[in-house]
């Protein structure tokens, strides 16, 4: 870590090193920006998440790091068991290959990364901003920027100074988590939805153990640990494991993701898909569309527009989150449940249509119309309602 000595200027701050903020320190580095990237936590740091990398994540890694995979411990599975509300739905044998790795290995590589492309290094540091500057205050010095990339978490402070909360407790997801220690090429990669109320369960098999969890809408969930043993029990996993619990945004997206010269990233800007979980690869890509957006505005001088031009860029993204949102109300509503499990089970072709979409070959808005052909016509006045 480099600690600020005085007044440092630079082109861009990023707060945040997690995937977000990796992901712009790097892209805006590379285009030739002084960087900053700031964190409270020194890395490797351990970060409760699946740790599920789709084709949709790979593919932004691809294109921003230049490299085909992190250079971490991976395991590959083309293999998905899927369940939902108990039920089995069968096992989906060579779907788009899931990577699954550990949040400290993937996170410590990611900001190598950037400060590789010459981002400076100020991890390991606590920070005061000024939303005015904006500017952060790091120990007995201060460093400035034209522009601010805040990708500081689900719980983000920045947010919160900007709004006043970093999320809307009605609407925010929770989830809890456990690492079963050894690798375990038996264990299945395995998605259950309907684990939690309106939320899912995950097992996640990797190179060093296996991570389960479950996470739901925290409103409709009283009873989360309750929720978490019985998932445990069904998997056969040691209940005695140690727990770790963590806010998920759930698709509950910032329309504008930011104010003035601050962006959101990431979890920050609630970029989490409601039904999969999927943070990473929204977080990968926001990150870079932020990075260019800012690096653009300063090209032209016009700091204060690169706000407007990032909400415009992320358009794509919070229009596939909108029809998940949607999509979810189907799946989880009690007079629908059965058709949702029946259609999930017997259609291969809805089936296939999800994989293709965690492996960013298409998106929400094709699966929903093939969804739609199989529901009842009081489902899609529902949707239609909704």
């Amino acid at each position: 870590m480099n600690s600020p000595r005085g007044a440092r200027a630079f082109d861009l701050i990023v707060l945040g090193a997690g995937p977000a903020g990796a992901s712009a320190a790097k892209v805006a580095a590379d285009l030739g920006l002084r960087v900053a990237l700031v964190d409270k936590k020194s890395f490797p740091r351990d970060k409760l998440c699946g740790g599920g990398l789709t084709g949709r994540a790979i593919d932004y890694y691809r294109r921003i790091f230049d490299a085909p995979l992190p250079d971490i411990p991976l395991e590959r599975r083309s293999d998905i068991a899927f369940h939902a509300f108990g039920e089995d739905l069968g096992l989906s044998c060579d779907a788009p290959p899931l990577h699954l790795a550990m949040r400290r290995d993937l996170d410590a590589h990611l900001l190598e990364r950037a400060l590789e492309a010459g981002a400076t290094d100020l991890t390991g540091s606590m920070a005061q901003l000024d939303p005015d500057g904006p500017s952060l205050r790091i120990g007995d010095g201060k460093i400035d920027a034209p522009l601010l990339i805040a990708a500081d978490g689900v719980n983000s402070a920045t947010a919160k100074q900007l709004f006043g909360s970093a999320f809307d407790r009605d609407k925010i997801g929770f989830a809890l988590e456990v690492e079963s220690p050894g690798a375990d090429a038996t264990r299945p990669l395995r998605i259950d939805f309907g684990a939690a109320d309106w939320g899912y369960g995950w097992q996640f098999p990797k190179a060093c153990g296996t991570t389960i969890g479950v996470g739901g809408v925290m409103a409709r969930n009283a009873d989360m640990k309750g929720h978490l043993a019985k998932y445990l029990d069904a998997l056969g996993i040691n209940p005695d494991l140690p727990v770790k619990g963590q806010f998920l945004p759930f698709g509950d997206f910032r329309e504008t993701p930011g104010k003035g010269r601050i962006l959101l990233a990431g979890d920050a800007a609630g970029l989490v898909d409601p039904i999969t979980g999927e943070g990473i690869a929204h977080a990968l890509h926001s990150g870079e569309l932020a990075a260019r957006a800012a690096a653009d505005a300063l090209r032209r001088g016009m700091p204060d527009m690169a706000l407007a031009d990032y909400t415009r860029a992320l358009r794509p993204i919070h229009g596939g989150l909108r029809h998940a949102g949607r999509l979810r109300h189907l799946m989880f509503r009690d007079s629908l449940r059965r058709t949702f499990i029946k259609s999930f089970r017997n259609s291969r072709t809805l089936r296939d249509e999800y994989l293709r979409l965690l492996a960013g070959e298409t998106e929400y808005g094709p699966l929903m119309r093939k969804m739609a052909l199989r529901l009842p016509s009081f489902a899609l006045r529902a949707l239609t309602r909704r």
